[in-house]
């Protein structure tokens, strides 16, 4: 289908920041993130019988841009624009939203299959896109189909926020649509720089560079009978109670290393982001601005084969994930903290360049109460984020809209999707690229 852009505009602040809060400083992990966009797109169906009018999108498009500007008074930092790698200036910049037409109807933009690079239009930027350090830290499309549905797509420069971040800017966007902005906390804007101050680096500030690969990025669903029964399967003595993300990770990682293991065997690492603000004593809040997740390695001894047991994946990753949470995260919290990320950050950067690692990186967003997202048409039929493609084995998952299952989007190269998508360990599970509806 044909999305055609009807208008661009800058969004800016209802009210203008203070003097005081125009300097907003970057903390250490904010310094080591990746210059790159995090997205999500929403999908909301027409829910009533009124006609779709022009008078009635343009009313609908008021209210969206009302709200935004709203919550970027709230979310000041979103508004500005990066100044060094130290900090962002906060003048009121503002937001870039973008208003878009699909000629077509909602239901068959959604139609089976999934088409990734059709829902890629439903976003204002790439992800890759160099914007994210230089230009605008916040943009918003919301696309109108002709059957009166909308998608409202969501870019988030990683610079200055994670995943939880830009999940919390959402829900208190829509309730602010709602009416309900005055009932909400603040963000914490200190926490961030507090617990990981910026660094003043002497030499080039250091970074990550990726290899990319010919990739292919494909869906998998996981619904909630079928996790069960993963779950029983990935059951040991040592693990009783494996969580669905758990499950899901441990089967995704086997048939991953035995699509590789076709070319190559290796021994296998995958990292797995881990949310600092409830491992850290005291906790911090929900609420915390910037950059609080970090990715925790989780080492085998396992070369990547297909006699691999689904079970002892499951054992390496409940190891990993208590180790992040018993020592790591306090590791996180002692004077030497700084010190102990870069040492964290330098072994990742070896990994990702090891010829001898199969490395994979996932990313969990299940639990984000995303599907709660209500802007005033009610709750969204489907949303997604979308992977860049260019990255090899990246899977980041999400719930499905009941919140009980599991959806991923696995990256591989396109040799290894080849035996992946075929696997019959995985499809016995896990159905690749169903309808929404």
């Amino acid at each position: 289908m044909k999305i055609e852009i009807s208008a661009r505009e800058t969004i800016k602040p209802s009210s203008p920041t203070p003097i005081h809060l125009q300097s907003f400083k970057l903390s250490l992990l904010d310094q080591l993130a990746p210059p790159v966009y995090i997205s999500l797109v929403f999908f909301y169906p027409k829910n009533d019988d009124v006609p779709s009018t022009d008078h009635l999108l343009d009313h609908k498009s008021h209210h969206l841009k009302n709200s935004l500007s709203q919550a970027l008074t709230r979310f000041y930092p979103l508004a500005g624009r990066i100044k060094d790698d130290k900090s962002v200036d906060c003048h009121d910049d503002g937001a870039h939203y973008v208003e878009a037409r699909c000629h077509g109807l909602l239901s068959s933009f959604l139609q089976h299959p999934i088409n990734l690079e059709q829902i890629k239009l439903c976003l204002p930027i790439m992800t890759e896109s160099p914007e994210a350090f230089k230009g605008s830290l916040l943009l918003v499309q919301v696309t109108f189909f002709d059957c009166g549905g909308l998608a409202i797509g969501v870019n988030m420069s990683h610079k200055l926020a994670d995943s939880a971040t830009m999940g919390v800017f959402i829900k208190d966007w829509a309730a602010i649509a709602l009416g309900h902005g005055d009932t909400l906390p603040f963000p914490d804007f200190e926490a961030a720089s507090k617990l990981f101050p910026h660094r003043d680096f002497s030499f080039q500030q250091p970074t990550v560079e990726f290899k990319r690969a010919k990739c292919a990025a494909k869906r998998f669903v996981f619904d909630a009978s079928k996790i069960e029964a993963l779950k029983a399967e990935a059951a040991s003595t040592s693990v009783k109670h494996p969580s669905r993300v758990e499950a899901v990770t441990a089967l995704i990682w086997k048939c991953a290393m035995s699509a590789s293991s076709a070319r190559r065997t290796s021994n296998s690492v995958l990292t797995h982001s881990g949310n600092l603000r409830n491992k850290v004593e005291p906790p911090l809040s929900d609420k915390s601005f910037g950059n609080l997740a970090w990715f925790f390695a989780v080492k085998t001894d396992i070369d990547s084969t297909n006699t691999t047991k689904i079970q002892d994946l499951v054992c390496h990753l409940r190891k990993g994930i208590k180790e992040f949470g018993d020592v790591q995260a306090k590791r996180f919290q002692g004077e030497d903290r700084c010190q102990v990320v870069l040492e964290s950050f330098k072994e990742g950067e070896e990994m990702i360049r090891r010829e001898d690692l199969n490395l994979f990186i996932f990313t969990s967003w299940c639990k984000f109460p995303l599907y709660e997202v209500d802007y005033g048409w009610g709750k969204p039929i489907w949303l997604t984020n979308t992977p860049s493609g260019s990255l090899k084995n990246v899977v980041t998952m999400l719930d499905t809209r009941e919140g009980d299952g599991v959806e991923a989007w696995v990256t591989l190269t396109q040799q290894d999707m080849e035996l992946f998508e075929r696997d019959p360990e995985l499809l016995a599970f896990a159905l690749l690229n169903p309808n929404v509806f």
